[in-house]
């Protein structure tokens, strides 16, 4: 494809890396504003095929903006009439991805894609008019934090979101490398919003990591992609050229908790791996019409491959796990992915400000749209219950005997999952809880009293976040392994 570089971008999902540097690559769908794909290359966007008359569709606007600018009891800003106007009209859609900005929120949120970023390195996104996490990156302060996919962000600094568009909602989570930012987070399964607190920081921008792991005497090659970013595409080819001089028997294409990024980086990736005999990828515009994306590789890998999702397989990711799936007749392993289908394309109005409107779908090889739906793995397998738990609160008392909420069950998880066992995963603080907790504490040099105070729910917090990192307690990893290694 005959693309820039540094402004190709798949906007399958309304999404921001939340960092202080601008956007991460996605609000873009095809480079400069007026373009857009045809037969793999970028053309003008057409002009619009609907007739406006001015004098009749545009009266009872016009003569609503006259009324109000020139006889309202006070004086109004006429600009921001206009603006409130074109907000109505693209609300009137009930599409969360498609959204105007104005002039001063557009230009923060254009800044170079290639600076580095400082915020909480999350992928948010709009859904049921609610600020949501798509994914937190690795080893980001998101996740961190404990944020986890699907998580609502109710409130910022302990001030409501409500009202807020997504944009004005990232620009106040994003701040300086070591600021503190409060989150409100409501999470399916839990009644409360729990207060999470993150640290801002640097947000890496590798993208691609390599292993092998050998198993029954075969070479596994593991290659994890975290998003996909403007160097993803060439960092998958070195590393997998890599992986195959040592001989791989099969290969693990890990993209749980990948948010997704540029198109440029999916379709470099999957012109290396999937056959010419299906498209990859299919867009759709609003008549029915249809790019088909095609490899031009002749031939399959001779190894087997299996891709790994998660509810945090968002977007492009889910472009390559569908096309593993369909056009590759490959294997899945994880969980459902997060389902975003439709595609959004930003146009300049001329004057600094924006509006990024929804102009197509994104369909599989086999002309599935996975909006809401998600793309499901061949094999679904969900991982321990303790890779599941929030993060404890712990207020103005301890967590102690005889308690019975959330958080004691939270806890008592998290306790079993760490190899301290409660005997119960019901919320009520028992005898043998309590032993559980003070054994946990003597552990890590906690004092032992048997409670949960602020200091042992962190520690305790703190190693589930190890124990999770820990490949070995990787179950899903594990399988797709396994699944190679027969």
């Amino acid at each position: 494809m005959n693309v820039n570089k540094k402004m190709l971008a798949l906007l399958i999902v309304l999404s921001l890396l939340v960092g202080a540097g601008g956007m991460y690559g996605s609000m873009a769908l095809f480079g400069n504003d007026s373009k857009y794909v045809q037969n793999g290359e970028v053309n003008d966007l057409p002009k619009t095929a609907t007739k406006v008359d001015n004098d009749e569709e545009f009266a009872k606007l016009q003569k609503t903006y006259e009324i109000i600018s020139s006889r309202y009891v006070e004086d109004v800003d006429r600009d921001k009439l206009l603006e409130g106007a074109i907000q109505g009209m693209v609300k009137t859609l009930k599409d969360p991805y498609s959204v105007y900005m104005d002039e001063e929120t557009a230009s923060q949120f254009t800044q170079s894609l290639d600076s580095s970023f400082e915020g909480i390195g999350a992928e948010v996104s709009m859904v049921d008019g609610k600020v949501t996490i798509v994914a937190p990156f690795k080893d980001s302060p998101a996740e961190k934090a404990g944020l986890k996919p699907n998580d609502q962000i109710i409130t910022i600094d302990g001030k409501s979101v409500e009202g807020l568009d997504l944009y004005k909602a990232v620009l106040k989570i994003r701040g300086e490398k070591g600021s503190i930012v409060t989150l409100g987070v409501k999470r399916t399964g839990v009644n409360d919003v729990m207060p999470v607190k993150v640290t801002r920081d640097e947000i890496p921008i590798e993208t691609v990591y390599s292993d092998i792991e050998e198993v029954k005497g075969k070479k596994i090659g593991v290659l994890e992609i975290t998003s996909f970013s403007e160097k993803t595409g060439a960092d998958f080819k070195k590393q997998l050229t890599e992986l195959e001089k040592e001989k791989i028997d099969g290969l693990v294409i890990d993209v749980r908790g990948n948010p997704g990024g540029y198109l440029e980086a999916v379709d470099s990736i999957l012109r290396q791996i999937i056959p010419e005999k299906k498209p990859f990828v299919q867009i759709e515009d609003r008549k029915g019409n249809k790019e088909r994306y095609v490899s031009t590789l002749k031939e399959k890998k001779d190894y087997p491959i299996i891709g790994l999702i998660d509810k945090g397989s968002a977007s492009a990711s889910e472009i390559l796990a569908a096309a593993l799936k369909e056009a590759g007749n490959y294997d899945l392993v994880g969980e459902k992915s997060f389902g975003k289908g439709t595609v959004q394309q930003s146009i300049d109005l001329g004057d600094g400000s924006n509006i990024k409107l929804t102009l197509f779908k994104w369909l599989t090889p086999d002309g599935n749209w996975i909006h809401k739906k998600g793309v499901k793995p061949t094999f679904e397998v969900k991982q321990p219950d303790y890779f599941y738990t929030n993060p404890i609160t712990v207020e103005k008392k301890a967590l102690e005997f005889d308690m019975n909420n959330e958080q004691v069950k939270n806890a008592q998880v998290m306790l079993n999952g760490l190899g301290f066992q409660t005997g119960r995963e019901d919320g009520y603080f028992d005898e043998k809880t309590q032993a559980a907790v003070t054994a946990f504490q003597r552990a890590n040099d906690l004092p032992a009293t048997g409670k949960v105070d602020t200091k042992t729910a962190g520690k305790m917090e703190s190693k589930v976040i190890d124990s999770i990192r820990d490949d070995k307690n990787d179950v899903q990893r594990k399988t797709a392994i396994e699944l190679l290694a027969k």
